[in-house]
């Protein structure tokens, strides 16, 4: 059926997939967390999904970006690595275990804006006058939908390690942004450097903390589910999308799934929303989407 349709309606369709399958992620890890560690399912999460991506990446093709990266390539990589996977991803299943998806999904949508004001001092970028509308709206969706702002003490660790995540989100955006804007590295290089870093650093560190537990075999085909198909499946179809659709078009697909998340949760994890929650959320993804599209309209 996709051979009869234009290659950018075929992108199209393809990555509205990849949003998809990334939002059921949040569905199976609220599952998984009934009996898998969250640092511990993270990190065997990423882990898998590593050793999917690396024969792609030692195939003779790809072996020549690895052996010419420099010392500063790799002091770069380790240190994308260890935001995005060790603590970003982390942060996300901690909180999860802690907090209600809709909610997880609203917080860590606050990197945009904080990329935006991080760019400020980082990157020497001004945002515009619409980016800064933006945010305000942002703003006032997220004390739409929290308000009154009550957390009984596991929410509010879950809330805590959440906007360490988001930080640490903001910084490994702006980090690979930088990685990949030079083109001196390819993209799969760049992914399987930095998520094997990440993966292998979080397992230790799960491994220490939390052990490693008894899983049985439902636990194990969501880990591989998750590894397989929703992150190196999902991101190398997402990558060859990239190819074709253009960076307006790609943030508002992937934005999509600040919408789709909700709507998973009240359907399988029995998350509910009131009318101000949703239309708090609905003027939360409307600033985050006014911020994005502005950013790469300029890049």
């Amino acid at each position: 059926m996709l051979k009869n349709l234009s290659p950018h309606l075929k992108a199209v369709l393809q990555a509205l997939f990849v949003t998809f399958l990334w939002s059921t992620s949040w569905v199976f890890i609220k599952f998984g967390l009934a009996d898998i560690p969250p640092l511990t399912f993270a990190g065997l999460r990423y882990g898998v999904a590593f050793l999917c991506l690396l024969p792609f990446a030692l195939r003779s093709a790809n072996l020549s970006p690895l052996r010419n990266l420099s010392r500063l390539d790799w002091v770069r990589l380790v240190t994308l690595g260890l935001l995005f996977y060790t603590v970003t991803q982390g942060a996300q299943f901690v909180s999860l275990a802690y907090l209600p998806a809709i909610s997880v999904n609203l917080v860590l949508s606050f990197t945009t804006v904080v990329v935006t004001l991080l760019g400020i001092v980082l990157l020497a970028e001004r945002p515009t006058p619409m980016q800064w509308g933006g945010v305000g709206l942002y703003l006032v969706g997220a004390v739409t939908f929290f308000y009154p702002a009550v957390f009984p003490g596991e929410q509010l660790f879950g809330l805590i390690v959440a906007l360490i995540g988001v930080l640490a989100n903001a910084l490994s955006a702006i980090l690979g942004r930088y990685v990949n804007r030079s083109g001196d590295i390819p993209p799969l290089t760049v992914t399987v450097v930095s998520m094997g870093i990440g993966a292998t650093v979080l397992l230790m560190v799960s491994f220490w903390i939390q052990g490693l537990p008894s899983l049985s075999l439902l636990n194990w085909a969501i880990i591989g589910w998750l590894a397989l198909i929703n992150t190196a499946f999902a991101f190398t179809l997402w990558n060859l999308t990239m190819r074709i659709l253009s960076a307006f078009e790609s943030t508002v697909i992937n934005s999509a799934m600040m919408i789709q998340i909700p709507i998973l949760a009240l359907l399988f994890l029995g998350e509910q929303i009131s009318w101000r929650e949703g239309i708090g959320m609905v003027l939360a993804a409307a600033g985050i989407l006014i911020v994005q599209l502005r950013r790469q309209s300029s890049v």
